[in-house]
């Protein structure tokens, strides 16, 4: 084949144009990468070193906000454990919730779209007002959820207010918002040949054979996504914790009202409140960013992690 150099001109035009052509299609990559990605990154690792409280310019201190992060803050631990408790938590049920609202709509034969339209409509809500409205009811005192478990004889949780039962109840608000993975699985369902459940009934699969050995191979990219997905968006989880620890504690928010999150007792502290506290709270933006780095870090390695397992599994299965 010619090289590029002895090709005809109109070739050599018709190659700068496919190139052209590429990079348009690659320049919000291109661009966005850089700007939204790159720059936050290395200015994140630059602050980590430095003293800097957004205010002063910034002074080179070395490892001091590391060592401060890693070994004397307070609070890491709990912000830690309760992000990866909701990692595995919260995750896991969302993903096996949303599969099986997943299936029972699939299985409908009337009404499908109905049903489909009522279990996504939560997920539109906003998080904030979803939150506000689970607070009012799971209110311990006055919400009328406890009403209806005190009637029918069932012991009362506290919810927010029980540092035993804050985690769960966030888990609880994440499953009613499933819309996002429903359709997602709902897709990938109808997407199965109707071939495969068809021979497996002929080798005398049931409704469990064809599940294991129809559906849930074809399924495995689309739950790998899933899982992937929510714990991007579980390690980055804020909005929902704090607003719901907020409300839960009954202070009155007001204009330079200043409240430490986590309530109660530090059981719905996550990470990113903690980064938000440390740099627009206590303006220590250095051991924000540090922590910010260590998230990031956490991130990327358990991302990494199901990635190559599931690489594993597909070169076992050749």
């Amino acid at each position: 084949m010619a090289s590029t150099a002895l090709a005809p001109p109109a070739l050599r035009r018709k190659r700068r144009r496919e190139r052209l052509r590429i990079l348009g299609f690659l320049s919000p990559w291109l661009v966005g990468f850089p700007v939204f990605f790159g720059y936050p990154l290395i200015a994140t690792v630059y602050f980590s070193f430095m003293h800097y409280n957004q205010i002063e310019t910034p002074e080179f201190v070395g490892l001091r906000n590391w060592t401060y992060v890693l070994t004397q803050m307070p609070l890491l631990g709990p912000a830690l454990w309760n992000t990866l408790w909701l990692v595995v938590v919260m995750v896991a049920l969302r993903v096996v919730f949303g599969l099986g609202i997943g299936l029972l709509v699939t299985k409908i034969k009337t009404g499908a779209g109905l049903f489909r339209t009522v279990f996504y409509l939560p997920y539109l809500a906003p998080p904030v007002a979803a939150t506000v409205a689970f607070v009012f009811l799971l209110n311990p005192g006055t919400g009328p959820v406890n009403d209806l478990l005190g009637a029918l004889g069932i012991p009362a949780p506290a919810w927010f207010n029980d540092p035993a039962w804050a985690k769960p109840s966030l888990v609880v608000l994440s499953l009613w918002g499933i819309g996002d993975l429903m359709v997602i699985f709902v897709a990938a369902l109808l997407d199965v040949p109707r071939e495969q459940y068809e021979a497996a009934e002929l080798d005398g699969a049931g409704a469990w054979g064809k599940f294991r050995y129809v559906t849930w191979p074809s399924l495995t990219p689309i739950v790998l996504f899933a899982v992937v997905t929510g714990v991007v968006q579980t390690m980055q989880y804020y909005t929902q914790a704090l607003v719901a620890g907020k409300l839960a504690s009954g202070v009155s928010i007001g204009p330079g009202t200043v409240i430490q999150p986590g309530y109660p007792d530090h059981a719905t502290l996550t990470v990113p409140q903690l980064v938000y506290s440390l740099g627009f709270q206590n303006f220590n933006t250095g051991a924000a960013c540090v922590l910010s780095l260590v998230l990031f870090v956490l991130a990327m390695a358990v991302t990494t992690l199901l990635l190559r397992k599931r690489a594993g599994l597909l070169r076992a299965e050749d």
